[in-house]
């Protein structure tokens, strides 16, 4: 599941990151000595999910962060998936900010790696390994921010507390749901039918309902429904996008006319992501039925990964599917997995925390920040639905890394190592900043 490192905060009285660079910068240098020596570290421990076994990389991070003399805990409610919370303490004129990474990462099948999966290899300038880009690069980011805080003895504000959670990648029982409380979203498509022998074709065959189905779900489109965060995103893409394409982002945002139809269906052939951004989403990812080729089963399941735009309602979504399947013969429900809450409180673009994020893009990486609605889960849900403001910030990549099959939860996953030490300045930047207290 695609992630965004999390920068949540409950933030008052903050401003631009003006004045930031006076301050005392670390060694550069060594500082990126070190980033490469945790991050393949990190990468090196299989802490696939299943089964997880993020205690691995919880324990790692444990030991690095107690012999710096930052204090550590670390909670478990299944054995080998712990997260880790480590704490440095500010003067408490502001409330905490809370830096959160996952340590789990997706499983894999190492006959399809050039390099091991989880070996961190360096080469041409890249590091490869399942989770350089989700979500250990910023293990290592998180982590050391914490270190250079701590070593530069940064006079603090507010608390800064850094998470290292289990169970990102489709068990957050484990992990987020464990820490903040304890939650459901996969739509599963079952077909039931009489069983019989294969010779004599039945009308009530299950796997015959089932595809038909899918392939009704598959055809149909949630209608558009942009926010304050997909809103902003297509208009400042437009302000700097050449006249035709500029034409079809700004379409989208007035979803009931013909122009936003007519944009949507070519983002759906030419600019896919871009379609994601705009709608529930459905994607038929599983489909299951039969044990012998002459038998008739009496049942066949298909599951369905369904990705919500934030303001949509679970239940009547749920009804709007049934109505697209019509098939008395086909039930729909939700599938057992563990989700992210709902919730309508999105990141706030005029805070003062995003201003300061905005700045450091500035600085970092000298362009326009475009703030964008993830297609793809992250455990942000479940602090927003505790009314916590979240930004999720990601190093830069390739533009044609992804299609070319580097990308996150590819087989040759993999970072620039510039852009991994470029993210850790970044995110030296927006923390400091934010915690750094003032005279």
């Amino acid at each position: 599941m695609k992630k965004r490192p999390i920068l949540a905060a409950i933030l008052m009285g903050i401003g631009c990151l003006a004045g930031a660079s006076a301050q005392t910068q670390p060694e550069w240098t060594r500082v990126e000595e070190e980033t490469i020596r945790h991050f393949q570290a990190l990468l090196r421990l299989d802490t696939s999910s299943p089964p997880g076994n993020e205690s691995r990389a919880a324990d790692y991070l444990e030991q690095v962060l107690e012999s710096e003399g930052i204090p550590v805990r670390t909670f478990v409610l299944e054995p080998g998936r712990a997260n880790l919370v480590a704490r440095l303490k500010g003067n408490g004129r502001k409330r905490p900010l809370l830096v959160m990474a996952h340590t789990d990462v997706v499983t894999v099948d190492a006959t399809k790696w050039a390099f091991p999966p989880f070996g961190g290899a360096r080469d041409g300038g890249y590091v490869y390994g399942r989770g350089s880009l989700d979500d250990k690069d910023n293990l290592a980011a998180s982590l050391m921010v914490m270190l250079m805080l701590k070593r530069q003895n940064v006079p603090l504000d507010r608390d800064v507390i850094f998470l290292a959670e289990a169970g990102e990648e489709g068990g957050s029982n484990v992990g987020i749901n464990f820490m903040v409380d304890r939650h459901a979203r996969t739509v599963e498509l079952t077909a039931r039918g009489t069983s019989g022998h294969a010779s004599v074709p039945l009308e009530s065959n299950p796997i015959a309902h089932l595809s038909a189905a899918v392939a009704a779900v598959a055809g149909w489109q949630a209608p558009i429904q942009p926010n304050e965060i997909t809103t902003s995103y297509f208009r400042r893409l437009a302000d700097i996008s050449p006249s035709d394409q500029a034409a079809r982002y700004r379409a989208v945002l007035a979803p009931d006319s013909k122009e936003a139809a007519t944009a949507f269906t070519y983002f759906l052939k030419n600019e896919p992501n871009h379609a994601s951004l705009l709608h529930t989403s459905i994607s038929p990812t599983i489909v299951g039925g039969g044990y012998r080729v002459n038998v008739i089963p009496s049942e066949a399941k298909a599951t369905l990964d369904v990705r919500m735009v934030p303001d949509e309602d679970p239940a009547r979504f749920l009804d709007v599917i049934r109505k697209v399947v019509n098939d008395p013969a086909v039930e729909v429900s939700y599938g057992p997995r563990v989700d992210r809450p709902r919730t309508t409180v999105g990141a706030k673009l005029d805070s003062e925390a995003f201003k300061a994020i905005e700045s450091a893009v500035a600085s970092r990486y000298e362009t326009m920040t475009i703030p964008t609605m993830s297609t793809g889960g992250t455990d942000m849900a479940q602090l927003r639905a505790k009314g916590i403001q979240c930004f999720g910030i990601a190093p830069a990549t390739d533009i044609e890394d992804e299609a070319r099959g580097f990308g996150a939860h590819s087989d040759q996953e993999r970072i620039l190592e510039t852009e991994l030490h470029r993210f850790v300045r970044f995110n030296w930047d927006i923390v400091s900043y934010l915690a750094r207290a003032r005279n």
